[in-house]
């Protein structure tokens, strides 16, 4: 059920720290206010009057109009078609994926990778290691890996759940001083919404009076509103013609910096076109010196440069044409070195990768503390590993214990600078809501008035202007936007 129906900033403002029952009572109160503020005695044909109730008036013809709904099956057959349709492109994929295979040659097909199982947990580690190679130290480092990790667990939940309650309790302090101070802001708003209808009750009692005593004038509308329809097509012009402005600013903008990112790609080519003959230079040169005593190191300096050129065949043996080895011996390198430029990818180093086999392997990667504890454990005799247990541990604590409670100090202090803020808000929103007041008043009550002025215009008897007069002031006392204690 919608609890909260009252949208104005003074209702929100009471209700956000309302429990569910308490909205609802409000909501009732509210509802009955309203309908305690309409409610009179008049029999209905004076209803008829009041409330603009007309006899031909009937409901609307798509209150009933019947929906077809034999189309609420067509998404489901959509759904079952669209997966079917999916499974078969995967499946024509890997139809195209192995013809391709058969055709590639080995140069160009992506190497084998070894499968590599990381053990970054170090109760994972432990716990590998028990199954890897069981006896006494392992299993006794792995216990007691376990129970330093269910220390911490549990310490790391009482330590949450304090501060939770710590920043809990520190918040309801919070929110109760902010509502103490909140009484004098809603007072505000609310005595100045009083204020407002008791000053347009005066008001319009003066105004009215000038035509229901034995002096009737004719009205002045010198004080009611005038449009203002020039000056907001005038307004409309001048922010179309800024429109047109910005957009050609952002057009030529478009060009300007698309010309200044072409002359640096250009710029760019030249550079590297520049760099890629001294290149070739280069090559040229170290194949018109090489000879057999250096020519090992030379073929490393080759490989390099014509990977750095991105040589074809063709380049390779253009380029290395002077070189003073045998023949066999250029043959066979041009051949080497357009292979290993040509070739797709490359093996990864078995260091990081492994051999390539692909198999499983297993290695740990450890960044945690508990791992200087395993170790102490495997070996209690050296008090180094202690030391740096006990050293990296307590830091670990400390580090924690910070950060709790550097977070929980935050967050209160957060809180506190939230409240001053939302309460220097709400202060300064009072003047706001009182001419949001203001101006809905005036909206309702200005086309009663204008009314009044022309019956005033057309000659009606004083009786029937006071019972208009009447009417007005009274919606003006009792009309929307309501007042709320």
């Amino acid at each position: 059920m919608k609890i909260n129906q009252f949208n104005d900033s003074e209702t929100k403002i009471r209700n956000r720290n309302l429990t569910p029952q308490q909205q609802l009572t409000n909501a009732y109160t509210q509802e009955g206010v309203i309908v305690n503020s309409f409610y009179n005695n008049k029999c209905l044909n004076d209803i008829y009057d009041t409330l603009i109730i007309s006899n031909d008036t009937t409901m609307p013809k798509q209150l009933n109009k019947y929906e077809n709904t034999d189309k609420k099956l067509l998404p489901i057959s959509g759904i079952a078609v669209g997966v079917m349709g999916i499974l078969a492109l995967a499946t024509a994929f890997v139809k195209r994926n192995a013809k391709i295979n058969l055709k590639i040659p080995d140069y160009k097909k992506l190497p084998a990778t070894t499968r590599n199982v990381a053990l970054n947990e170090e109760t994972h580690q432990a716990l590998y290691q028990m199954i890897q190679s069981p006896n006494q130290k392992t299993i006794l480092a792995g216990a007691g890996v376990l129970t330093l990790t269910v220390m911490a667990f549990m310490g790391k939940t009482f330590f949450d759940g304090f501060k939770e309650v710590w920043v809990k309790k520190r918040e309801a302090d919070i929110q109760k001083k902010l509502q103490e101070n909140l009484i004098d802001v809603e007072t505000q708003s609310f005595s100045g919404k009083m204020q407002i209808v008791r000053s347009m009750l005066a008001k319009y009692a003066i105004e009215f009076n000038k035509y229901l005593d034995n002096n009737i004038t004719k009205p002045d509308f010198s004080g009611q509103p005038t449009f203002t329809g020039n000056k907001d097509k005038l307004k409309q012009h001048k922010n179309m013609f800024g429109y047109f402005m910005l957009g050609l600013g952002t057009a030529a903008s478009i060009v300007g910096l698309a010309f200044v990112s072409m002359r640096n790609l250009s710029k760019g080519r030249m550079h590297i076109e520049k760099y890629i003959k001294d290149t070739k230079t280069l090559i040229s040169d170290i194949a018109a010196k090489s000879n057999k005593d250096t020519m090992q190191e030379d073929k490393l300096k080759l490989k390099h440069l014509l990977r750095v050129v991105d040589a074809n065949p063709q380049e390779i043996r253009q380029s290395l044409k002077n070189l003073n080895w045998n023949k066999e011996d250029v043959e066979g390198f041009i051949k080497e070195a357009a292979e290993e430029i040509q070739t797709s990818t490359t093996k990864v180093n078995a260091a990081m990768g492994g051999d390539g086999t692909p198999k499983p392997s297993f290695y740990s990667h450890v960044d945690d503390y508990r791992a200087f504890f395993y170790n102490w454990l495997l070996d209690t005799k050296n008090p180094q590993f202690k030391q740096l247990f006990f050293g990296i541990t307590g830091l670990t604590a400390l580090g924690y214990g910070g950060k709790l409670l550097g977070d929980a100090v935050k967050e209160v202090q957060v809180k506190k600078l939230n409240a001053d803020t939302e309460l220097d808000l709400q202060k300064r929103l009072v003047s706001t809501e009182l001419r949001n007041f203001k101006s809905k008043k005036d909206a309702a009550i200005q086309p009663l008035v204008l009314e009044f002025y022309r019956q005033v215009d057309a000659g009606k008897s004083k009786e029937e202007l006071k019972i208009m007069a009447e009417n007005i002031l009274f919606e003006i006392k009792n009309g929307a936007p309501f007042v709320y204690s």
